[in-house]
């Protein structure tokens, strides 16, 4: 049975993601909302010029509320890729109508946080500031990696497109999973890269680095259908890449 889904944010990684969607047969792309009105009761297919059956219609959050659209068009997951407000626009209803919600939002405040755990209460929630596959490998990796050696020397190394702001999500996540104050984050900002990070292991003769590199937003598709095969069947409550990937770890 197809897995229907509901995409938020329809910016240059959003789209993306639902390109990966529209390839994988095991998955429905119901429609995507987006604050912007351009492209409105557009498809997504259309958009890419691909021929599917899938409907993918776009939709403004400016005219069309979430409620409206669950109840004609209801899906079984929704994916936000919007902001770090938008998880207001749509949570209560989506999690009244036990629709799952996997976030991969890069930045939440406790604020947004707490919001989360509330929803998790009522439906599956799944939250990661990076929701690729390979990065979580590398923080995985790297935890394993500090327990074995915790005297070593560790240094968190990121690097990304020229205007993204702050501190990578990801980066800080890893510092923290690592013991690393989060002041002590190595950050490039240069022309468009995707995304790197990077973890440097200095023993006192060899160095060890760990490294992950986005080639392409597409990467992101690729996680989402990782998470959301892997959530399909877990009960309520907040998971997060730990949660799914630590069975695949376990002999």
């Amino acid at each position: 049975m197809l897995m229907k889904i509901g995409l938020i944010g329809f910016g240059k990684t959003g789209k993306s993601v639902a390109s990966i969607l529209l390839e994988n047969k095991k998955f429905c792309l119901e429609w995507v909302l987006r604050q912007s009105t351009v492209l409105e009761h557009r498809s997504v297919p259309e958009f890419f010029g691909v021929q599917s059956d899938e409907p993918g219609l776009i939709y403004s959050s400016s005219k069309t509320s979430i409620d409206e659209l669950l109840e004609k068009h209801p899906v079984d997951v929704i994916i936000d890729f919007s902001s770090s407000e938008g998880i207001y626009t749509y949570g209560e209803v989506a999690a009244k109508k036990n629709v799952k919600i996997i976030s991969a939002i890069s930045h939440y405040k406790d604020k947004e946080l707490a919001f989360l755990k509330k929803l998790a209460k009522k439906t599956t929630v799944f939250w990661s500031p990076n929701i690729t596959l390979g990065v979580n490998f590398l923080l995985f990796a790297s935890k394993f990696l500090k327990k074995i050696a915790p005297w070593v020397d560790i240094e968190v190394n990121e690097e990304h497109f020229k205007t993204k702001q702050g501190t990578s999500g990801t980066a800080v996540k890893i510092a923290e999973a690592l013991d690393i104050d989060k002041e002590n984050i190595n950050s490039v900002r240069a022309g468009g890269i995707v995304g790197k990070h990077e973890v440097i292991f200095g023993f006192p003769f060899q160095t060890v680095r760990l490294i992950h590199e986005s080639i392409s937003r597409e990467a992101f598709g690729n996680g989402v259908i990782f998470v959301a095969e892997n959530i399909k069947e877990k009960e309520k409550g907040l998971y997060n890449f730990e949660d799914i990937l630590t069975p695949y770890f376990t002999v």
